[in-house]
């Protein structure tokens, strides 16, 4: 099998890079199911890098039924150790404007499918992981580095509210939402940082304000020929920052919380384990159960 050492998920066009050579494209069956698409994996920067568009190439694929647990654990398969993401987002704060990058530290969940497909550890383990701080704090410093280096407006931390999909807030959530103190909101990426925090995969994201959500006054008024090219414009300025970040990301093993957060978080005797289990994540716990 193709391996790969850095992820990146967003969009269909994030792998459209001049720099990337060697490309392959890869498909991986999991015990999950298909992944989004196939991976196109190529060498950037000297290194192997596989990208995934989450929502499928032409975005046929709705949030809420994107297959998050097959897609990180296929690039647990690939031996993918970083995830670098974007997330299209709306913002909640004047200051915080369309073009602006805000290099996420916290997320607040207000799906209605919690927890349902969103967690490897089920058929007999119990696992709980901390998450107290849910994003990879190098890959963080890494990616706000690569932003301003690309010349892009870049926040250092924000609350990223996951609402469930495909429709948009009302005016009144979003009233409420802006007065909790959220930052951006959108409907993805808490589920990959869970799953990449469970598969010991350091992840972080730069979530790319796209509009102001609908408690701002002047909203219904935005044209959307505007909304578009602010898409494309984040999309050409990602790309900038994942070759930023691909250049910085260490090659040499990090241990911290996110590559060792398994070795206190299963709860369960070994013994105790179904060895069906135990053989379906292997992948993940084999390190620490045989």
């Amino acid at each position: 099998m193709s391996t790969a050492e850095i992820g990146v998920i967003g969009g269909t066009g994030l792998y459209q890079m001049d720099e990337l050579t060697d490309v392959e494209e890869v498909r991986i069956d999991t015990p999950y199911g298909e992944p989004s698409d196939a991976f196109v994996i190529g060498t950037l920067a000297g290194r192997r890098v596989a990208f995934l568009a989450r929502h499928g190439r032409g975005h046929t694929i709705s949030p809420s039924e994107i297959n998050y647990r097959a897609n990180i654990f296929a690039f647990k398969l690939l031996g993918v150790k970083w995830i670098i993401c974007s997330s299209a987002c709306g913002s909640f704060k004047g200051e915080l404007k369309p073009g602006t990058i805000v290099v996420i530290d916290q997320f607040y969940d207000r799906t209605i499918t919690r927890g349902e497909h969103h967690t490897f550890f089920k058929g007999g383990i119990v696992t709980h992981i901390p998450f107290a701080d849910p994003l990879c704090p190098t890959l963080r410093s890494i990616l706000l580095a690569a932003g301003n280096e690309a010349g892009a407006e870049t926040v250092d931390g924000g609350i990223y509210l996951n609402m469930e999909g495909p429709a948009f807030s009302s005016r009144a959530e979003s009233l409420i939402h802006k007065s909790w103190g959220i930052d951006v909101i959108g409907m993805t990426n808490l589920y990959e940082a869970k799953l990449a925090r469970e598969a010991e995969i350091h992840l972080a994201t730069a979530a790319l304000v796209t509009d102001y959500d609908c408690w701002y006054e002047g909203h219904d008024e935005v044209d959307i020929s505007i909304v578009v090219k602010t898409v494309k414009d984040n999309a050409d300025t990602f790309r900038k920052i994942v070759l930023g970040a691909v250049e910085r990301i260490p090659t040499e093993q990090v241990d911290d919380i996110c590559s060792t957060v398994l070795a206190g978080s299963i709860f369960t005797r070994p013994e105790l384990i179904p060895e069906e289990t135990k053989k379906l994540l292997q992948p993940i716990i084999g390190k620490y159960i045989n």
